[in-house]
């Protein structure tokens, strides 16, 4: 089987599963995607080709083809295992949503699952792609299906938040097009090995279009005002894939980018890094401001993705950190949102922050799942590790350790202690304390141990040999691109 036929299985699925009962179809759905985990794990230590071309193609487009490289196989790896796991955690999730909702279950599941397939879908394909043209067709694909969730299944207002999201997210979409379109007419391919053939750069206009429109995805301070309002209305299942997955795509994108021109990053690399901290920090701090768990959690996207802005600044060891990063907020925000999820299921509808306490006396497994999910946004003993040291080592390498580079190195450390702050911060205010209830509950297994297999991967990663094989991968990929 080729890798091309690993990835058309999610695509035909989503066809398959609405035709299944609820149970077999999440069965179904997140085998999907667990035979392109295990397919990108064996081509991580036996590469296979480089390429597989899907069309020919014309100028200015160029050729339509897939891009097999680690890069996409990092990302790859992350969205099957978050897109499977959250599957498996959605079955008893949305049976409580749509008891909520006063619907046929078994109906609307089959909408829930058409879409869901096609959402996490189009993300593997959107990081396989090989030509800018594919990329951003799946990119809107991505955008209107997590649309269609929000909009169909959302808490509160939930079609303003669902239009709210695809009015910023089409702001973004048009902007990114724009470039896209420059850098067309430019080098006269959109293929990522033309671009990268062509030597012709990407050209300021072009990158400040795409910059742009990926910092309004990403989203970072300023256009950061829809992420709190759609990652806490979303229905938990996609929150957990919205916030891990989707913001952060617009990290590959400008990862893309960079590799085929980084003479933009360079020239406004300091009024880019000092922005993506201001942002980190602001992120970071707004979560000690929030009494609602997923609007708290939204706020840490705000700051992680400060992270992968200031990556972005450091040179080679900066844009491996932006993969790395990518992956451990993916795994650790997918366990935090899941873990709100099974407190709002278990405890009937419970956001407010001010109203627990103690909870780990009554859900234990969510409670220490929640305390994995903080130690990878903390880069504790799990694959974050590995970002933050590449974050450090490329300071350094861009930098130097001297009296001008201390100021940056102490503001990124800070970042990085912020991060751990607010974690304990929040697991004790929701977690510990005086329970209001020491009787323990008993809660289906899909809301909890989903979590655990992704905490068991991101530990992992920290060590070889998946770490080094990984680590090693991107540098050979990356280190000999970017100067």
């Amino acid at each position: 089987m080729s890798f091309l036929h690993v990835l058309i299985i999610p695509l035909v699925v989503a066809f398959i599963a609405p035709l299944l009962k609820p149970k077999s179809a999440t069965y179904l759905s997140a085998l999907a995607f667990i035979v392109p985990f295990f397919t990108i794990i064996y081509r991580l230590f036996v590469p296979g080709p480089a390429e597989i071309l899907l069309v020919p193609f014309s100028p200015p487009i160029g050729d339509i083809y897939l891009n097999l490289d680690y890069i996409s196989h990092a990302f790859g790896l992350t969205i099957c295992l978050v897109a499977a796991m959250v599957a498996f955690f959605a079955l008893p999730y949305m049976e409580h949503r749509f008891e909520e909702m006063e619907v046929d279950s078994e109906r609307e599941f089959r909408k829930y699952i058409f879409i869901y397939d096609l959402y996490a879908a189009s993300m593997l394909w959107l990081v396989y792609s090989g030509n800018l043209a594919l990329l951003y067709v799946f990119m809107e694909l991505m955008l209107i299906t997590a649309f269609l969730l929000i909009y169909n299944y959302g808490y509160g207002n939930r079609r303003w938040v669902g239009i709210l999201y695809l009015v910023w997210c089409a702001i973004a979409g048009v902007l990114t097009l724009a470039g896209f379109v420059i850098l067309a007419f430019n080098s006269n391919t959109l293929a990522l090995n033309g671009l990268m053939a062509s030597g012709k750069g990407v050209g300021m206009i072009a990158w400040a279009f795409i910059f742009a429109g990926m910092i309004v995805e990403l989203p970072v301070v300023g256009p950061h005002i829809w992420l709190p309002w759609a990652h806490a209305e979303a229905p938990t299942p996609v929150s957990a894939l919205l916030s891990p997955l989707t913001v952060g795509l617009a990290g590959y994108v400008l990862l893309r980018i960079a590799l085929i021109d980084y003479s933009f990053i360079a020239t406004y690399r300091m009024p880019i890094l000092a922005y993506a901290i201001f942002s980190s920090i602001y992120g970071g701090f707004s979560v000690f401001r929030q009494t609602d768990l997923k609007r708290l959690l939204a706020y840490s996207t705000v700051s992680q993705m400060g992270y992968i802005l200031v990556a972005l600044c450091l040179g080679p060891f900066g844009l491996i950190a932006v993969v790395i990063q990518y992956m451990s907020h993916a795994f650790g925000k997918s366990i935090l949102f899941s873990s709100a999820g099974g407190i709002i299921a278990v405890h009937h509808g419970l956001r407010d922050i001010r109203k627990m306490g103690g909870l780990h006396d009554s859900i234990p497994a969510i409670s220490n799942a929640a305390v994995i999910g903080f130690l990878n946004l903390g880069g504790v003993l799990t694959v974050g590790m590995l970002g933050e040291l590449f974050i450090l080592r490329g300071i350094v390498d861009t930098f130097g350790v001297n009296t001008s580079s201390l100021g940056i190195i102490l503001a990124v450390v800070f970042m990085f202690i912020l991060s751990v702050w607010y974690g304990f911060y929040t697991i004790r205010k929701v977690f510990y304390g005086k329970p209001k209830s020491t009787e323990r509950l008993e809660i289906s297994r899909y809301l909890y141990a989903p979590l655990y297999i992704i905490g068991m991967i991101s530990v992992l990663l920290l060590f070889p040999p998946l770490s080094t094989v990984l680590v090693h991968g991107l540098n050979m990929l990356i280190g000999g691109v970017v100067p």
